[in-house]
């Protein structure tokens, strides 16, 4: 199993890229976020040939301006994986099954050359998900073993632990691999 981080505005922008095949990096928020570390977490990244993921944090709402938000600040580059955080925001909310499958194929539709994905926790894939849509692959939660999230779903990623930072495992067989799925 290959080893990744994913990174936000709470992490350093010069991150240890030592063992990782893969980081996902989050670009935006609702409408009108970015996170200010985006351009120089994305070059740690690419300077250390890591495979490079980006996403966004989706609100209720307004599903074609917070795609277009995402396009705008997104790197547009073949083989980079683009992905959708679907959670609880912080006043409790969430966007519902069909604004989240709707802002999925929004993004296929805009980037043909990215492979699309599904974030969330095991909890919003078995009691709040209704469609099992996750565009080209589901990014799981689940703070279990690595590599064990208690799903019976075909999973990708799997984010299995928060400390000391969040860290994930992908489902591949080698790193290049990974970079074949992701540019094909």
């Amino acid at each position: 199993m290959l080893h990744g981080i994913d990174v936000s505005a709470f992490q350093s922008s010069s991150y240890d890229t030592d063992g990782l095949s893969f980081v996902f990096i989050k670009a935006t928020e609702g409408r009108s976020y970015v996170n200010p570390r985006l351009a120089a977490q994305t070059k740690t990244a690419r300077d250390a040939g890591l495979v490079v993921g980006f996403y966004h944090f989706l609100w209720p709402g307004h599903l074609g301006d917070q795609a277009d938000h995402f396009l705008r600040h997104a790197p547009d580059r073949p083989g980079d994986l683009l992905a959708v955080d679907w959670e609880n925001t912080g006043d409790g909310t969430h966007a519902s099954n069909a604004e989240k499958d709707r802002f999925l194929r929004k993004l296929k539709e805009s980037r043909p050359d990215n492979r699309i994905l599904l974030y969330c926790n095991r909890h919003f894939w078995l009691d709040i998900d209704t469609t099992s849509y996750a565009g080209d692959g589901l990014w799981i939660a689940d703070y279990v073993s690595a590599g064990k999230p208690r799903i019976t779903a075909k999973w990708r990623f799997h984010q299995y632990t928060s400390e000391p930072h969040d860290k994930n495992v992908a489902r591949f067989a080698d790193a290049d691999d990974l970079r074949d799925w992701a540019t094909s």
